[in-house]
């Protein structure tokens, strides 16, 4: 859904926060508004961060960049009631970008980017930490556009054999599920959970060494219908079912 034309731009601004503040907005803040938005001084935004909205206006614009003004801030919660963490193969692309950006609007409240045996992309320690930066601006930009406050957690990419040996045993209330073609079980056939661990493989699926080590984990094997889905649709159908059966849907 985008958003509606007279609702004020939304910028997120990690750090403290309060009314009254006069602040130099980040350059790749200023340079949207100025030159995708064409703002202007005095036109209203919303900065926010850790789940507090404030209400803001420009209030000058020159060479250096922008500054705004914020006036009053409210806590505005529209996250999910249920805690969802995507454990997600890396996949290649805008692929992985298509997936972290719908996975913020279906309120993920984490991210978890893996390393498979089949995964297409492969990043060496510089190429990973530019990625992981990437990333981050595609959830925070996310919610810029969708509303939230809070921006998920975003975690070092790992192999998904030393993420899931380093995994402790599930708590009380957590469902962890392993996306798989070949289950027989579904998600309205599981109880409610109060959090969930959601694993989704690479283009190629995970492999049976990896599929086992999982269920051994405590990851419950389901499918999402006949069909074989591609990555990030799999990833995004499974939220979409979780929030449809346990969230805010």
């Amino acid at each position: 859904m985008r958003r509606a034309a007279n609702q004020p731009t939304r910028i997120h601004l990690p750090g403290k926060l309060a009314p009254g503040a006069i602040i130099d907005l980040p350059q790749a803040a200023a340079h949207h508004l100025l030159h995708v938005l064409r703002a202007a001084v005095g036109d209203d935004v919303v900065v926010f961060d850790s789940g507090v909205e404030f209400a803001a206006t420009i209030a000058r614009i020159d060479k250096h960049g922008v500054t705004v003004k914020l006036a009053a801030g409210n806590a505005v919660d529209r996250e999910s009631p249920l805690a969802c963490v995507l454990a997600q193969a890396i996949s290649s692309g805008e692929r992985m970008d298509i997936t972290l950006q719908k996975a913020v609007e279906l309120g993920i409240a984490g991210v978890q980017p893996l390393y498979s045996e089949r995964s297409v992309v492969r990043l060496d320690a510089e190429r990973a930490g530019k990625r992981v930066a990437h990333w981050r601006q595609v959830l925070v930009a996310a919610c810029e556009q969708c509303g939230r406050n809070i921006v998920p957690e975003l975690a070092a990419p790992l192999p998904v054999i030393d993420w899931l040996g380093a995994l402790p045993a599930a708590g009380a209330g957590e469902l962890r599920v392993l996306l798989s073609l070949h289950a027989d079980a579904r998600f309205a056939e599981l109880p409610r959970p109060r959090r969930v661990t959601l694993l989704a493989g690479p283009e190629g699926g995970f492999t049976a060494v990896e599929s086992d080590l999982a269920q051994r984990s405590g990851f419950v094997a389901l499918r999402l219908g006949p069909r074989v889905l591609r990555t990030e649709t799999a990833a995004l159908a499974a939220l979409a079912a979780i929030n449809t059966l346990w969230g805010d849907f």
